[in-house]
């Protein structure tokens, strides 16, 4: 089947892009950045399993074509629909400032014209649950008078209405962590006890590609089908408190949720903007419509779909796995080669994470560099400050802790599972990957990883590598980011001093002594 999908760079497009070409559909992008989904296709292909069973990623990226430009450009439309049997509308302007409901309104229309005159059979959206005799806020009325626009067009529509969407990168699911994980103690308005039916971000895509197969309905009058709209939602019907309190648990938080009566959604909307300033722009809109009910209302979605969404510790649970799946296949070299990392106190937040990133170019082989890396710990050290790290061994043996005695299997090769003082090696992959895990006691998780690249052509020789050392770590609450922020300046001075005194054996500069390289 030949697809069209708008929005493909947001969160729900790119996973419904993936699911569509596992299903083996030719999907075709408008987008407005083609860089952008180039970086979702190579997440794409990265994560595609080398088995017999599955397509390999070279296969999946042929079916995949691009249209750049803007979704209410006319132009652009019309190219993007040619030759497509069905189209999704992921688009909204929520983020385009205060007429964002005139921008969403005008980019409908003219996809409506654009897939009615190309001849498309059916037009998949993606709509907000609200009961329509609510007095809606503007994000959810703007919703559905996009879905009505798309069901006057003539061409027919299958509508979802979801709730509260919870999946690794959401809107709402990162909005839920950033306050649960910073604010131990939360002043409620009345309208976080209003109820909604959460849904994991992958049933909201099951049902989505379940739509494009869908036998095309009824006509009515002899010309037009017949558009539905389907209300979806988890099987839990709970509060905006309830997921909190659900995602604290998961997380061994304890949180406390006080109700008070005074709190409009428009301060709590300024109150946001205060603890989460990167989400104010869209999330006052949000938060402006939290006092509707999200909730399911009719039983047609599970008439006419064999979909069973899961439950929200669930979709919770397999959000944050989800995560921890992503993270773990990162190469912060690649993103380091790709923009500036800037240097800022307490390095930057990449999701629910902080990470600190540094990097050195030598004129070495990739082995050379490598075995610099590879004997950290034990007998020689960690290359400086090793008043520091005994230190921090110490202290972590006074509160249960391994410590720093814990030494090393080999004193110059590791292998995956090796114990590395207070670490445990996670990945051993030379000459290129060294991932360590922290088994010491802090408030969240840490790792420490090295990379090595070869540079082509290196500033100095053919063998010129750039060496990465990247420290990240998951905060747990707010005692977790007073930990990492406490003691950053100690860590510019520990991982500044281990980086260069890597540099330094590489190029020989300390193989004569039996220690470090001391700074």
């Amino acid at each position: 089947m030949n697809i069209l999908l708008t929005g493909a760079t947001g969160y729900v497009g790119s996973c419904l892009l993936e699911a569509l070409l596992h299903r083996g559909h030719a999907v075709r992008c408008l987008v407005r950045k083609a860089d952008k989904l180039e970086a979702i296709l190579d997440r794409i292909d990265a994560e595609v399993p080398s088995t017999p069973a599955t397509l390999p990623a070279a296969a999946l990226r042929s079916r995949v074509s691009v249209v750049v430009g803007d979704a209410s450009d006319p132009a652009a439309l019309a190219e993007a629909c040619v030759g497509m049997d069905v189209a999704y509308w992921l688009v909204h302007s929520m983020d385009q400032g205060v007429d964002f409901e005139r921008a969403d309104r005008l980019a409908a229309e003219r996809f409506a014209a654009a897939t009615r005159a190309a001849g498309v059979t059916r037009i998949v959206y993606l709509g907000g649950l609200g009961a329509e005799d609510d007095r809606l806020s503007a994000h959810l009325r703007s919703r559905h008078e996009v879905g009505a626009i798309l069901r006057e067009g003539g061409v027919e529509v299958v509508e979802f209405r979801a709730s509260i969407v919870i999946g690794a990168g959401s809107f709402s699911f990162d909005l839920v962590r950033t306050l649960v994980e910073r604010l131990p103690v939360m002043i409620c308005p009345a309208w976080l006890a209003t109820p909604t039916q959460p849904i994991a971000v992958d049933d909201v895509v099951a049902y989505l590609v379940a739509a494009a197969e869908l036998p095309l309905g009824p006509t009515s009058n002899g010309s037009k089908r017949e558009s539905k709209i389907y209300g979806i939602g988890g099987p839990d019907r709970v509060s905006y408190g309830d997921i909190m309190r659900e995602y604290a648990r998961q997380r061994g938080l304890r949180r406390l949720l006080i109700p008070v009566p005074v709190l409009t959604p428009r301060l709590s909307s300024l109150w946001l903007a205060l603890v989460t300033p990167r989400y104010s722009k869209v999330g006052r809109k949000l938060i402006d419509g939290l006092k509707n009910p999200t909730v399911v209302t009719d039983t047609a979605a599970a008439s006419d779909f064999p979909i069973r969404p899961r439950s929200l510790e669930a979709a919770i649970h397999d959000a944050m796995a989800r995560e921890d799946a992503a993270f773990e296949g990162r190469r912060w070299a690649d993103i380091a080669d790709a923009e500036e990392l800037p240097r800022r106190y307490g390095g930057r937040f990449e999701g629910p994470r902080l990470v600190d990133h540094r990097h050195a170019t030598v004129d070495v082989s990739p082995e050379r560099a490598f075995a610099a890396i590879e004997r950290i710990g034990g007998q020689h050290g960690w290359y400086g400050h090793e008043w520091l790290w005994q230190l921090r061994g110490w202290l972590d043996r006074l509160i249960g802790g391994p410590g720093m005695g814990r030494g090393r299997r080999d004193p110059d090769h590791l292998v995956a599972r090796d114990v590395l003082d207070c670490w445990l090696v996670e990945e051993c992959a030379p000459p290129r990957r060294l991932r360590l895990v922290a088994e010491m006691r802090l408030p969240g998780r840490g790792w420490l990883e090295f990379e090595v690249v070869r540079r082509h052509p290196g500033p100095a020789g053919d063998n010129a590598v750039t060496i990465h050392q990247t420290a990240v770590f998951d905060p747990r609450g707010l005692g977790g980011l007073a930990y990492w922020y406490a003691i950053w300046p100690l860590h510019e001075a520990v991982f500044g001093g281990m980086l260069a005194g890597i540099v330094a054996w590489a190029q020989g500069e300390d193989e004569g002594g039996v220690g470090p390289h001391r700074l």
